[in-house]
């Protein structure tokens, strides 16, 4: 896990961030979760203009959103 935000400057199209933590390309899922027991969906992150920071720490309170938890580490 990286110790600051992914910083997406607007987002384009759907994007999908993984949450069951097997995926080879974090932060985004590539359905690694398929292959686990259980509901894990990935986040959907529609398009917006707006700038979005996005975990990589894994200790945000409101993931997939960054919080500055990374700060404290």
């Amino acid at each position: 896990m990286k110790k600051e935000p992914l910083v997406l400057n607007g987002i384009k199209e759907t994007t999908y961030i993984c949450k069951c933590g097997k995926s080879k390309n974090m932060p985004y899922c590539d359905g690694s979760h398929k292959t686990l027991s259980g509901n894990i969906t990935p986040f959907v992150l529609e398009p917006t203009s707006e700038t979005v920071y996005i975990c990589q720490c894994g200790k945000s309170k409101n993931f997939p959103y960054c919080d500055g938890s990374h700060k404290n580490l």
